[in-house]
């Protein structure tokens, strides 16, 4: 059904969610996973799930770079741990819908498999969410996961 599956993955317990959910699918068609995080500033301090810990709001940009760089690690694993063999990582930056929707692409991903609602609630609420936003824009398949 599927051959490659974009998974963005920001350390929230919808990301995890949305990362079982494509694990499911590539194991069922065997597809490759593309494990894509976009260190974001937050407005407030956040606790990640894959016990990352909270991220200071004063954060660096090479502290995100260092959170973002274990995040995708621990994804890699939780999919490597559930079977998953062809699990490629990537952290790039921009806009996060931009940045997903240009991935996809480039890639020719078949799905995008995501959280409804990620670390960044707050403003997805003034602005519109990340999922949505690819939802209505991206040129494959979108599944999001709550």
């Amino acid at each position: 059904m599927y051959t490659s599956i974009l998974v963005p993955v920001d350390g929230s317990k919808h990301a995890q969610q949305a990362l079982a959910v494509a694990c499911q699918l590539a194991q069922q068609s065997e597809a490759k996973l593309v494990l894509l995080h976009i260190p974001e500033k937050l407005a407030h301090d956040t606790l990640l799930v894959w016990g990352i810990g909270a991220v200071d709001l004063k954060a660096t940009d090479e502290e995100l770079e260092a959170a973002g760089r274990k995040i995708v690690e621990r994804a890699e694993q939780a999919a490597r741990d559930a079977g998953i063999s062809n699990v490629e990582t990537m952290i790039t930056q921009g806009d996060p819908a931009r940045a997903i929707l240009s991935e996809s692409h480039k890639r020719g991903v078949d799905a995008i498999v995501m959280g409804s609602r990620g670390l960044s609630d707050l403003k997805g609420f003034v602005v519109g969410s990340v999922s949505h936003k690819v939802a209505h824009a991206a040129e494959c398949s979108v599944i999001t996961v709550s």
